[in-house]
């Protein structure tokens, strides 16, 4: 397991670093170029979702483990 990777993204016009293991860095740029979405968008929209009692990081992290659950129970 990768120590996490801080890199920065823009929502909303306003720069913000959210650090993510490199695995959650790959599967989150995977989902996004999947929704043919620039990778700031799906960032934004998840942000905008979440729970405020949850950083940005955990609820990206949450997404793609729902994503790919749904993907995987939908190929049982």
């Amino acid at each position: 397991m990768s120590r996490p990777t801080k890199r920065s993204l823009t929502l909303r016009g306003h720069r913000t670093s959210v650090s993510l293991e490199d695995d959650f860095w790959r599967a989150f740029r995977d989902i996004a170029e999947e929704k043919n979405i620039p990778i700031n968008a799906l960032a934004a929209q998840i942000d905008a979702e979440r729970d405020l009692e949850a950083g940005l990081a955990t609820a990206i992290r949450l997404y793609v483990l729902a994503y790919f659950r749904a993907r995987a129970s939908v190929g049982s």
